[in-house]
């Protein structure tokens, strides 16, 4: 696939409006979104710069994203409209995977959400689909440029994988994130800190009342990995939960048959794994995992005693380490706002002598005062001071971490220091290039990844006989098969309509032949009409009528005719209605003839017979083969196919191959 050239974008344009990205979309900033979210999204693109050739025609903006103010570095983030009518494909596969039949409410069933007019996507390039190629040069306001250069600039950058981030917001407010890239994709950016704008994007965007049912959701799938570990596996070991609940998704449905029970004991089966049968068992074949447990068990201040305490333990460390890019000095895990005004050589300064202050006092716990007039004797600038001693809160510095509390008594802060220069064997000399925070994090990496390897990855032949570490395979591939995660971001937030009124309506489409016969597979979700203070149900019929239309592609052609349970006449007001009901039902028909009903749906005409031996009957996403002899649809992992290699020229099922089998020999 041709690359897309986004290398232009890395600088801002000139007098163009930067954006602050920790702030981009929080409440007020860049606006106050009030409304819904098909109007929250085009409040916000009137504040983007428009691009042209980004996708192959499509309506396309995009917003400079300031990281840093010194040094100027900005990061690029696209918005692209999709309609419908443009895309290549019309269905939405993330919709269909992530719906269960057995929801039977009407809000929930993403695959029977009919096909929205259209879709919004919202990119983060990555260094490689950002390649520099001399399309820059529409972006800097050149024109000149060959047919080649042209051609090049109408690649599709949706189409592009391996962004920083990439996600899709349908009109309805439902959508999927696609894909998040941190350092290891050669980002500035942390995978958690991409994660925390799309939060924010999906968060300022939704504004849909609470009552309504229709609040905004949004899919993932689950695929992180960090230095070739799955994320899932490890957090939901040592949290109960994968990596992505901290944002608040939580279990959507699993592959393979995994069902939400299941998932929740496998991780507690594998949790509750009892360290000293660990070391029972494997400590005369792997001498490493006892040093290990050891380790960590002498550095808790708690006991650890099973294996879910013992990865809690760890990544709750991890998080009180200094950071990959910010290991230069002694004082490395000091986080240094990027508006901080003094210079990271006095802030080293400063924390060097707090340190020097809090040795003298010989592990005692020394108040925040006491300190600070200690440290006053070398430094003079009692703001730089406070502000070290803010930073410097359970933080390792040197061979020291630095511990603060409020005494319960005084209820004054006070500081104290512990030594940590023994707690790992063969840890002497330590120099000012090779910071101990960085050596006990590295440390710390290697043993997660050692115990991932052996305990939950690979277990040796002699630990399988044991029955619990029998289990651990299967409750390891369970939580690795719980892929598609959801947040329903709440409907807290309720459209600003001053005076008018506000109804929630869905639609009932009956078929063209003058039957009552409803033909639909499932209501829409219900949407907020906005009317004046006095609308008429006239004028309800004519808003739903054209509100429907402008969302949903395949109601381009809709006529309103009645609204079920209701026996008025269309002058009569809304208003008096209001009061007893404030949920309608529309009912109406499709005009266009040759539309199929079917079609109109995420899940469109999906005529596949699934029945796999792992018990899944529905579109997982996963790999499949069909028999050649029943159309039957299975897991091709299932049935132990494992590339594509192995596929045979005839696939029968096992119920066929038992059936051949059982034929009566011809004579």
């Amino acid at each position: 696939m041709t690359q897309v050239n986004l290398s232009g974008f890395k600088k801002r344009k000139r007098g163009g409006r930067a954006f602050g990205f920790k702030a981009f979309c929080k409440p007020g900033y860049p606006v106050d979104f009030n409304g819904l979210f098909h109007q929250n999204i085009n409040t916000l693109l009137e504040l983007g710069s428009p691009e042209t050739n980004l996708c192959s025609g499509m309506q396309s903006w995009s917003f400079q994203l300031e990281l840093h103010r010194q040094p100027s570095v900005h990061i690029s983030l696209f918005i692209i409209e999709e309609p419908t009518e443009a895309s290549s494909h019309s269905h939405c596969n993330h919709c269909v995977y992530i719906f269960l039949k057995v929801i039977v409410d009407y809000s929930s069933g993403w695959g029977h959400h009919m096909i929205c007019n259209k879709k919004f996507h919202f990119v983060v390039p990555s260094k490689e689909t950002a390649t520099a190629t001399p399309a820059s040069l529409s972006h800097e306001g050149n024109s000149r440029g060959s047919d080649a250069t042209t051609a090049a600039l109408k690649s599709n950058l949706i189409e592009l994988h391996g962004h920083l981030m990439h996600g899709v917001l349908h009109m309805s407010g439902f959508g999927h994130l696609l894909c998040i890239n941190g350092v290891e994709k050669s980002s500035e950016l942390a995978g958690h800190e991409i994660m925390d704008l799309w939060d924010r994007i999906c968060t300022g965007l939704r504004a849909r009342p609470l009552y309504s049912g229709t609040r905004m959701k949004v899919s993932l799938t689950d695929i992180a990995r960090k230095k070739s570990m799955d994320l899932k596996l490890i957090h939901g070991v040592a949290y109960g939960e994968p990596w992505f609940s901290r944002w608040g998704y939580r279990f959507g449905r699993g592959s393979f048959g995994v069902t939400q029970p299941m998932y929740q004991k496998a991780i507690q089966a594998i949790q509750g794994i009892p360290l000293c049968l660990l070391v029972h068992q494997l400590g005369s074949s792997n001498h490493e995992i006892p040093i290990i447990l050891h380790r960590y068990q002498m550095m808790s201040s708690n006991s650890l005693f099973t294996l879910g305490h013992l990865f809690h333990f760890m990544l709750e460390l991890k998080t009180h380490l200094p950071q990959e890019s910010s290991m230069a000095s002694d004082n490395t895990s000091i986080v240094l706002d990027t508006a901080c005004r003094w210079s990271p050589k006095r802030v080293e300064m400063a924390a060097r002598v707090i340190v020097d202050a809090l040795r003298k006092a010989e592990h005692r716990w020394v108040s925040r005062q006491e300190v600070r007039d200690a440290a006053r004797v070398y430094i003079g600038d009692t703001g730089l001071l406070d502000f070290v001693l803010k930073s410097l809160g359970n933080h390792i510095v040197g061979n020291y971490t630095v511990r603060r509390r409020v005494n319960p008594v005084t209820k004054v802060l006070e500081y104290c220091l512990e030594d940590i220069s023994c707690t790992f064997p063969n840890q002497d000399n330590l120099s000012h290039i090779d910071p101990w925070g960085q050596r006990m994090k590295l440390q710390l990496m290697k043993d997660i990844f050692y115990l991932y390897k052996y305990i939950l990855n690979e277990q040796s032949p002699a630990a399988l006989i044991t029955k619990i570490f029998t289990a651990i395979p299967v409750a390891a591939r369970i939580i690795l098969d719980t892929k598609h995660l959801i947040k329903d971001y709440g409907g807290e937030l309720c459209p600003n309509i001053g005076e008018n009124l506000m109804v929630l309506c869905t639609i009932w489409l009956r078929d063209n032949i003058g039957t009552n016969e409803g033909i639909m597979k499932a209501l829409p979700p219900y949407e907020v009409i906005i009317l004046p203070a006095y609308a008429t149900v006239e004028d309800l019929k004519k808003e739903v009528q054209r509100f429907f239309r402008e969302m949903y592609w395949g109601l381009r052609s809709f006529i309103v005719e009645s609204i079920i349970g209701l026996n008025t006449k269309d002058s009569d007001l809304i208003l008096k209605l209001v009061q007893v009901q404030s949920q309608f039902v529309v009912k109406g028909r499709i005009v266009e003839k040759g539309i199929n009903i079917d079609e109109i749906y995420e899940c469109g005409i999906n005529n596949h017979i699934i029945d796999c031996l792992c018990g899944a009957n529905e579109d997982d996403g996963e790999r499949m083969i069909s028999c050649d002899i029943c159309d039957v649809w299975q897991h091709t992992r299932c049935v132990r196919i494992a590339n594509d290699e192995d596929v045979p020229h005839v696939f029968l099922c096992s119920s066929c191959e038992h059936d051949i089998a059982h034929l009566p020999s011809l004579p």
